[in-house]
């Protein structure tokens, strides 16, 4: 009994240690550095500004070009503004870097979900719940994003 008491105050430990580094992670993270990079983006994504957030984020771009929290920001902001292939391209290339991108995984499977590719939002949500052992955000709302859809499309 000890040693499971022990193991789980461990991860415990653990894992509110790692809490910071995976928060927010449909922004890109969490952490007050990387949020702070990210809020003049993230602010004109919030007002529905795609067309700005795309200008600014692309500027951004060319001086960081393997940024994954950009590319994420980047084709959130054109599948908004439904160009849904532009929007796929800077996903795959932001999981490319990171491969583990939590909101590029829930982002891209929600834009397949939008160009009626069930089996590769199923996709994005088995490497989601691979990723997210204890559960997160984007695994959830994936998931009731593929709930809803299966919903709307079962007649």
């Amino acid at each position: 009994m000890r040693k499971i008491t022990i193991l789980l105050l461990a991860l415990a430990i653990n894992g509110a240690a790692m809490a910071p580094l995976y928060a927010d992670g449909g922004g890109g993270g969490g952490n007050t550095n990387r949020s702070s990079r990210l809020a003049p983006f993230q602010q004109l994504i919030n007002d529905e500004d795609y067309r700005g957030a795309i200008g600014k984020l692309e500027r951004a771009l060319v001086e960081s070009p393997d940024d994954a929290d950009l590319l994420n920001l980047l084709a959130y902001s054109h599948r908004k503004s439904m160009h849904f292939v532009i929007a796929r391209d800077y996903y795959q290339k932001a999981l490319q870097i990171d491969p583990e991108h939590r909101g590029a995984n829930e982002y891209l499977g929600e834009l397949y979900l939008q160009m009626d590719r069930l089996d590769l939002a199923l996709e994005r949500l088995k490497v989601l719940d691979k990723d997210c052992f204890f559960g997160c955000d984007e695994f959830d709302e994936l998931e009731e994003a593929i709930d809803d859809y299966r919903a709307q499309n079962s007649s």
